[in-house]
């Protein structure tokens, strides 16, 4: 049996939309052997390879929202720290460990004073997944072994290349799209968009990269932090994947 393997971009709150594209490729029979993801892509990621169902994970993360799970943060001012969201994974990843899933995961950091991505996959869990979800201006950078990390997606928003050779086939789920449309006079939609658009450029290699990449349309008109809406991103996912892929088509693919 060919080993398949599920990347996961990040995208905050569009992140949703990965629970809805595996849901759907569950149903179509499809079972992975590996899984990698930056930022929320790493969040959800790790609750799958542990174990959760998508639904059960949708469920999870709507309590690890930006709003329920930061705080203010004093040592960098205006930016936040992210204690309530390690204190949420915990609860549902008690083991702390890369060990303890049920699935191989990779999590995709970027290491800020060398200016390189770094790829996890053993030792502790959580604080590589706090690492890769904290966006630069927004979040404190966090310290981990002595190093400084900020969101993986600066360097690598879809990390196929740490799996790519432990997989016979490589399934992208990816979230960023930037959208045509923007309010130049709100300094958040400024700056996000700004991030997505570096992003995009190392994404474009990496979905090469992927047998198949499964990008939803529509989810631009979403911000980051619409994280009251997952729900509807959740179903952008699942019908744009039943819609245009089935069982039939992936078995031909693996044949």
């Amino acid at each position: 049996m060919k080993k398949i393997g599920l990347v996961l971009s990040g995208g905050g709150a569009r992140g949703a939309t990965h629970l809805g594209v595996i849901q759907a490729l569950e149903e179509f029979g499809l079972k992975f052997s590996c899984v990698s993801g930056t930022s929320a892509g790493s969040i959800v990621g790790a609750l799958y390879a542990h174990g959760y169902p998508p639904k059960e994970i949708y469920k999870i993360i709507q309590q690890v929202s930006i709003f329920n799970s930061v705080r203010p943060a004093w040592t960098w001012a205006g930016f936040l720290k992210m204690d309530r969201l390690q204190d949420l994974l915990l609860k549902y990843l008690p083991e702390n460990s890369f060990a303890s899933l049920q699935l191989p995961m990779t999590v995709a950091a970027t290491e800020i004073r060398k200016g390189e991505i770094e790829y996890f996959s053993q030792g502790e869990l959580i604080p590589p997944i706090l690492a890769s979800c904290s966006i630069p201006a927004v979040f404190n950078p966090y310290q981990f072994k002595g190093s400084l990390y900020v969101d993986g997606g600066l360097l690598d928003n879809l990390p196929v290349k740490p799996i790519r050779t432990q997989c016979d086939f490589v399934v992208g789920s990816h979230c960023n799209q930037v959208s045509q449309f923007f309010d130049a006079s709100n300094v958040k939609v400024v700056i996000e968009r700004s991030l997505l658009m570096a992003i995009g450029a190392n994404t474009l290699v990496s979905k090469q990269q992927c047998d198949v990449v499964i990008d939803p349309p529509g989810l631009d008109k979403f911000s980051a932090f619409d994280f009251g809406k997952m729900r509807e991103i959740f179903d952008i996912g699942y019908g744009f994947t039943k819609a245009n892929f089935s069982g039939n088509t992936f078995e031909k693919m693996l044949a």
